[in-house]
């Protein structure tokens, strides 16, 4: 497998204040979307910026809301590059059935994801390799709602070559066992079933669960608090 040292240059800046990132959603109409009011979201950032574990968590958190509240499907329109909106691919109409997959939410609406990292030193690898990988580092991948979230706050943290996985959604069969598909999130070159008019627009899509991508990392948190 490639090296693991992650290139200090591909390293993003802080992520906005959780008070700016509370604005950010209302802005978007995620709290419409969630059935929150905007006076929620604001309170639950101004909460966890002041909590007791504010410096362990919120400093540089992501605020994220609940898939169950705000699934894939009704955030990836939101994103925006280059003037154009985000998209799902045409062949994963079952976007919202991927849910989490040995990663565990806070049961609550809203909550905070800390030390996120977009796994630039993981590029080329394949999931099956990178989840072993990132447990041993302590970490956790992220679930494809909160990779959305981050795109939203942090439209830097997507760019060409540099783009990521998020591997802890992942969609279980009838029978059981999980669907080789996972879910990533990547720009478009407006080629094929995306079409020209799509060209830069952020993408929602998927690899299989054992291929590797010159491309993508694996989106990943060093812990959630809700």
């Amino acid at each position: 497998m490639p090296d693991t040292t992650p290139d200090p240059s591909t390293v993003l800046p802080a992520l906005p204040a959780l008070s700016a990132q509370a604005e950010r959603l209302i802005e978007l109409g995620v709290h419409e979307i969630a059935g929150l009011s905007a006076d929620e979201i604001r309170a639950f950032a101004a909460q966890a910026a002041a909590g007791p574990e504010a410096g362990a968590v919120g400093d540089g958190a992501l605020l994220a809301v609940h898939p169950d509240r705000a699934p894939a499907s009704a955030l990836a329109p939101l994103l925006r590059r280059d003037g154009r909106p985000g998209f799902v691919v045409v062949d994963m109409a079952d976007v919202d059935a991927f849910t989490p997959c040995a990663v565990e939410l806070p049961d609550a609406p809203l909550y905070m994801v800390s030390g996120v990292d977009r796994g630039d030193h993981m590029s080329n690898w394949s999931p099956d390799e990178a989840l072993p990988a990132l447990t041993e580092e302590d970490r956790t991948p992220l679930v494809l709602t909160e990779g959305i979230h981050w795109v939203l706050q942090q439209p830097e943290a997507l760019e060409r070559n540099l783009c990521f996985m998020t591997i802890g959604s992942r969609l279980r069969k009838p029978d059981g066992t999980l669907d080789a598909r996972t879910p990533a999130i990547w720009i478009s070159n407006g080629t094929g079933r995306d079409g020209r008019e799509r060209r830069n627009a952020p993408k929602v899509g998927w690899c299989w669960w054992n291929n590797r991508h010159t491309w993508l990392g694996f989106a990943s948190t060093t812990g959630r608090r809700g």
